[in-house]
């Protein structure tokens, strides 16, 4: 037997029932190996290994969701030294700015407009693309429409307001706040896919749907909702993000940014998530964050519901699996294992808290009297 591989098994045997796993054991969570060489594969290569193996049919878990979270709890990657080209890449990520105008685009191109009829069967009615709110919700329809309502309680939006929807998705967002609160909202957005669906989706609402990347944005609004786009700014643009937003509101004006968090000040994504799902994306840290807007804004709440993206993410699985007889003439098999790995991941990691779902409330000159947020 090949000395690396020898030694990769030796490695692999100390490490895994530290988290409780189990190869070719009997539990769902335990891994079943097909192919001796993910162990080296992921001896040198860590998550980037260990998920182009997944989507190369090496391995296979009935609960991957579990298995990730156990991973994650048992905080095993740290003990893998990552190889030094994985190493350079991050360290470039760190020095360059990969979410200038004309990367934000080609990076949205690779994963919001690869098709629409995946996340017309993935997502709920609604095509909410960003975290549920599950205190009460007991499906994921409610758990998207309770999500939205909240954040339109939290900026406590009024009849005839003027709202931004920097980042607006499918428009879910602009045609709910339109429909249920009165106000007019321009959204703006840099995926064409997702534009299209949207201009659709709101017709007929006071809604206008902008090609437009956010920092070009030039014009005063009551409200600002920023869901699901803190992700792609990227750490070299948090400060000019809150600059802009700034300058868009009135002087009394809010801001609520949706965003998943890390505990730690990133400078570069997950190499697999970087390659295969969300390129040139990052995420953001309480103090990135916060050191970002002090200048520009007072900090009125910071709520935390990071649990939930596990619901949600398990919920779009579902789906996904339930839908993919209608998919598997579009896309192959590779690229299915590819987004179930995707969905469990993100979903083990939030539940072992490794990942965080933050809304954030920012005024621009301190609510009067106090800001009471609603839960």
């Amino acid at each position: 037997m090949d000395k690396k591989l020898v030694r990769a098994k030796a490695i692999s045997a100390e490490l895994m029932p530290i988290a409780g796993i189990k190869v070719d054991g009997d539990q769902p969570w335990d891994i079943q190996i097909h192919n001796d060489e993910i162990y080296t594969r992921v001896l040198r290569d860590a998550s980037l290994g260990l998920g182009e193996s997944y989507m190369d049919g090496w391995w296979d878990c009935e609960r991957l969701d579990i298995f990730i979270e156990k991973l994650s709890r048992a905080r095993l990657y740290d003990q893998i030294k990552q190889n030094k080209k994985l190493l350079f890449d991050i360290i470039i990520q760190y020095l360059l700015n990969f979410q200038t105008k004309d990367k934000s685009i080609t990076s949205v191109e690779s994963h919001y407009d690869i098709g629409n009829d995946l996340y017309e069967l993935m997502l709920d009615a609604s095509m909410a693309y960003t975290c549920g709110y599950w205190k009460t919700a007991t499906s994921l329809e409610q758990s998207q429409h309770d999500k939205m309502d909240l954040i339109c309680r939290k900026l406590q939006l009024q009849p005839g307001m003027r709202v931004l929807d920097a980042g607006c998705g499918f428009g879910c967002m602009a045609r709910f706040a339109a429909k249920n609160y009165g106000v007019e909202v321009v959204a703006v957005n840099i995926s064409k896919e997702q534009i299209a669906f949207a201009k659709t989706n709101c017709k007929g609402l006071p809604v206008t749907i902008r090609f437009q990347d956010y920092r070009d944005v030039n014009e005063k609004f009551d409200r600002i909702i920023a869901l699901g786009i803190m992700e792609h700014v990227g750490h070299k643009n948090y400060a000019g993000f809150m600059k802009t937003m700034h300058g868009c509101l009135k002087d009394d004006g809010m801001l609520l940014v949706h965003t998943v968090g890390s505990h730690f000040p990133a400078v570069g994504g997950d190499p697999w998530v970087h390659k295969y799902i969300f390129p040139n994306a990052m995420l953001p840290s309480i103090k990135q964050l916060a050191g970002a807007s002090e200048k520009f804004f007072v900090i009125e709440d910071w709520h935390n519901f990071g649990a939930d993206y596990d619901k949600t993410l398990m919920e779009w699985h579902a789906n996904l699996k339930k839908n993919w007889h209608l998919l598997k003439d579009r896309y192959d098999e590779r690229f299915y294992r590819m987004w179930e790995y995707y969905l469990l991941s993100f979903a083990g990691s939030f539940r072992a808290r490794d990942l965080q779902l933050w809304q954030i409330v920012l005024s621009k000159g301190g609510v009067q009297g106090g800001y009471i947020a609603p839960r």
